[in-house]
């Protein structure tokens, strides 16, 4: 009897070793959503001081095996971004909040040391979407509002990842952290800082195995 008992046990956890290793090489595609915690590169010039901002972040991932502790994972998110700022302009103080919507492609090389974690890090191509300011001056003035709105934002840059994703079954907790690799302040003609996004990024999914 006891013999037996010991078979079968070994056969379940036999069996339960098989089917984790088949799901980790299978494709998986989720979707997820959390949020953006983001600020720019320099958050502090003259006569600015840049504080981070808290957006809102969504969309899709596709987990592609390429062994049994490394694969491909590509994601399509739309991403705010953007950062709060006070400061002087003009001999007047004042007060921005920018808001840019970004969709965001990462294209993340995955190592799975263990089931449940998976490390993750690449590149990211942004293409603008659109921005939004919100200007608060107590003697605003058209000048000075066009001092940022017209800021030459460039719409195409490109981004490095790196995070940490736990798979709990069909859940996936993620966490990124990301910074732009290049100035997109356009010709560098704005009189803001260097505008540069830098962000974490935490998020909560669900997967599905195919």
């Amino acid at each position: 009897m006891f013999v037996v008992m010991t078979f079968l046990a070994y056969q379940s956890n036999a069996q339960e070793q098989e089917d984790r290793t088949i799901k980790q090489e299978r494709i998986l595609f989720g979707l997820k959503a959390g949020t953006n915690y983001s600020n720019v590169y320099d958050t502090k010039g003259e006569a600015f001081d840049a504080k981070g901002k808290i957006g809102f972040v969504a969309g899709a991932f596709l987990a592609v095996p390429l062994g049994k502790m490394i694969g491909f994972q590509p994601e399509i998110l739309f991403s705010q971004k953007g950062f709060k700022a006070d400061g002087d302009l003009f001999g007047t103080s004042y007060s921005l909040k920018r808001t840019t919507s970004y969709l965001d492609i990462p294209l993340l090389f995955a190592v799975k040391p263990v089931g449940f974690l998976t490390l993750l890090a690449g590149p990211q191509y942004s293409y603008l979407l659109n921005q939004k300011y919100d200007f608060v001056n107590a003697s605003s003035s058209i000048e000075q509002e066009e001092a940022f709105i017209n800021d030459d934002i460039r719409k195409n840059t490109l981004a490095f990842l790196a995070g940490v994703d736990v798979n709990l079954e069909h859940i996936v907790v993620g966490a990124r952290v990301g910074w732009d690799i290049s100035n997109n302040r356009g010709d560098g003609s704005s009189t803001t800082p260097r505008y540069r996004n830098t962000w974490i990024q935490t998020t909560l999914g669900y997967r599905f195995y195919y």
